[in-house]
């Protein structure tokens, strides 16, 4: 997967189309990503105990990996992801945009 942990990247479809924020999250096996803020959901939760109230929790819940794209550093644009091996067989991750390493 491309994305990795606490990437900032770019919503491209989907309701919330067009924001941005950071990754919390990665599910590789599902192709799913967790990210802060985004894709909210409520969560409606029984009273435990007597004389306790239930309540609606609001959650982040995981979207498509296909949905998102990695924002470059260097520009602040959108950008697709290439690898890159060096001299000492060291595989890095580098934005196609600019070339710069991730």
């Amino acid at each position: 997967m491309k994305i990795k942990k606490n990437d900032k990247v770019i919503i491209i479809a989907g309701k919330d189309k067009g924001k941005s924020g950071k990754v919390m999250q990665v599910f590789s096996k599902e192709g799913k990503i967790v990210i802060e803020g985004l894709n909210l959901r409520h969560k409606h939760v029984r009273p435990r105990r007597q004389g306790e109230k239930g309540q609606r929790i609001e959650y982040s819940a995981p979207l498509d990996a296909s949905n998102a794209m990695l924002v470059d550093s260097k520009t602040g644009k959108r950008t697709r992801v290439g690898y890159k091996i060096l001299e000492n067989k060291e595989k890095i991750r580098i934005s196609k945009k600019s070339g710069e390493s991730i």
